[in-house]
């Protein structure tokens, strides 16, 4: 069977909300990480405050509370690759096991959808899920960097080690952009799964995680309190 052949089980409405998924997902990632200088996100507010963290650790002693705290953040980006691995390896299972998708079919009550719509709604889950996985490992790795700049840092608080500091807090951010973007593709791998009740619910599902993350990163509490000006 050609590819054109399997594209005519697909209606214009699965075409309009898998592109739509795919572009706010970009979307998402773009009003996030480049918002107006006058509405930060809480992700641009955050590598601030690493900024911060990392020039105070210079005068801290000792300095293993920071590199427990980095260290715990590392973990956070393992524990997560990790998960999305075994994900990985369900769908694809999923995928060569044809009575298990044929089980959901009858469980949705859609037991006449040929296997090609199936395998195609699951391969866009995983298409999130890879991302999700290659951005934890990344960002796995780029706070193992940190940690090891960090303890690059002299003990005098000279202009080496505030250069250390600059140093590190541009990899822990860098690292930190990576752990969140592997989260926004989870977050749109639970709402690609929508798919497989049909197009009208993988469109809800996408405008639901849009303004779901718009509202965590532009209008929630925590903002707020990182917006808080610290006294004179």
């Amino acid at each position: 069977m050609t590819l054109i052949d399997r594209l005519q089980f697909f209606n214009l409405l699965d075409a309009t909300a898998v592109l739509l998924i795919l572009l706010t997902w970009y979307g998402c990632a773009w009003a996030i990480e480049k918002p107006p200088a006058s509405r930060p996100s809480t992700a641009i507010l955050m590598e601030r405050y690493r900024e911060i963290w990392l020039q105070n650790y210079i005068t801290r002693a000792p300095r293993v509370f920071d590199s427990m705290v980095m260290g715990n953040l590392r973990q956070g980006a393992s524990f997560f690759a990790s998960t999305c691995l075994i994900a990985i390896g369900g769908g694809m299972a999923l995928i060569g096991n044809r009575e298990q998708l044929l089980g959901i079919a009858e469980d949705l009550s859609l037991e006449d959808a040929p296997d090609i719509i199936w395998d195609a709604k699951i391969l866009l889950i995983l298409l999130f899920l890879a991302n999700a996985l290659f951005k934890f490992i990344w960002s796995y790795r780029l706070f193992g960097y940190c940690l090891i700049v960090m303890g690059a840092a002299p003990n005098d608080e000279g202009k080496a080690a505030y250069h250390r500091a600059d140093q590190a807090a541009h990899i822990a951010n860098s690292a930190a952009r990576s752990f969140n973007r592997g989260l926004r593709a989870v977050y749109f791998a639970l709402a690609a799964a929508a798919w497989l009740l049909g197009p009208e619910a993988l469109i809800g599902a996408t405008v639901l995680t849009v303004a779901m993350l718009l509202r965590r990163e532009f209008a929630s509490q925590s903002r707020l309190v990182l917006m808080q000006k610290s006294p004179e």
